[in-house]
């Protein structure tokens, strides 16, 4: 058989503690049998003795019996003669030997249940794995002991149980993008079904989703593919904003030869500015340019790099 994973082992019901202050209070009262004993021993009779030592033991076990003590985020359950009698607790309280009986011990602080859905289908048929972990707490101690079993495994099976109707009813793209809508779904149905219970939900968390390796395979590559598409569109849209920003700069052009030599002069002065470049420029764009001739522009070159020496040219 297949082990549950995700579930708490089943809460037993505990019975009445024996408490430390219960223990000091029997000891003291079984001591001052036994020395009364000794100190009667030889003054009264063996029947009287033995009356006085079975009277204090008595009392000793009644007061460790009776004698209970709740923890602060405890509350005792205790019922009389098998109907509900109180809750008790925190602190010290009193209990009545064989009449009373402490049910159980209902911790109120926040809880954490981890549970799963394993194998289970999306609404399109995908099998995925999901983890969570949910955090939950008894505001009502005693519907929590009197209403349900054991409320710590129902609530368990309860939202393991709403995992799986929530995974059924989503496509597997929902899961993956919307954890968080799923988490508060998730809350709100777990709440509704453990509030008769006497338990309220705090939250739901989703931990992991685990899905096919052939599926998240395939999902990778339509990734990949799906970012090379995009990253050719942006390609050709910038192409096609450069071509029109030369388009729109040679009409301007066009109409300005003058512009379009300092633009040409601008072009040269920058790659001559970086140190050991060389440029080879036709003698007739330079003539165009009105730069004089070949060695002017070398001349031009070398007075803007920081080691030039205006000699070389001799």
């Amino acid at each position: 058989m297949k082990k549950q994973e995700g579930l708490p082992r089943l809460h037993t019901t505990s019975s009445a503690r024996v408490t430390p202050l219960g223990v000091a209070g029997f000891l003291v009262l079984l001591g001052i049998g036994i020395l009364g004993a000794i100190w009667l021993q030889p003054r009264a009779s063996e029947t009287i003795t033995v009356a006085w030592i079975i009277g204090w033991s008595v009392l000793a076990v009644y007061v460790l019996a009776a004698f209970q003590m709740a923890n602060q985020w405890e509350k005792a359950v205790v019922l009389r003669l098998g109907k509900f009698h109180g809750l008790f607790g925190p602190g010290v309280f009193w209990v009545v030997p064989v009449v009373d009986a402490v049910v159980d011990w209902v911790d109120q602080r926040v809880m954490v249940t981890p549970f799963r859905a394993e194998k289970t289908l999306t609404k399109d048929t995908v099998p995925v794995d999901v983890d969570a972990v949910l955090f939950w707490m008894v505001f009502d101690a005693e519907k929590a002991a009197l209403e349900v079993e054991d409320y710590r495994a129902a609530v368990a099976w309860a939202a393991q149980t709403a995992l799986r109707e929530v995974i059924g009813q989503k496509e597997l793209a929902e899961i993956l993008t919307g954890r968080t809508a799923m988490d508060e779904e998730l809350q709100r149905i777990i709440d509704e079904r453990t509030t008769a219970w006497g338990v309220s939900v705090q939250s739901v968390e989703i931990r992991d989703i685990v899905i096919p390796s052939s599926l998240e395979e395939a999902m990778s590559r339509r990734a990949q593919a799906e970012r090379e598409r995009q990253a050719r569109v942006i390609l050709g849209t910038s192409e096609v904003e450069i071509a029109a920003s030369f388009a729109e700069a040679a009409t301007a052009y066009a109409e300005n030869p003058t512009a379009l030599h300092l633009r040409a002069m601008n072009m040269l002065f920058e790659g001559l500015k970086e140190k050991g470049a060389l440029v080879i420029v036709p003698s007739s764009a330079v003539e165009t340019m009105n730069l004089g001739s070949l060695s002017g522009l070398v001349a031009l070159g070398q007075r803007q790099s920081p080691e030039g020496n205006p000699s070389a040219t001799d």
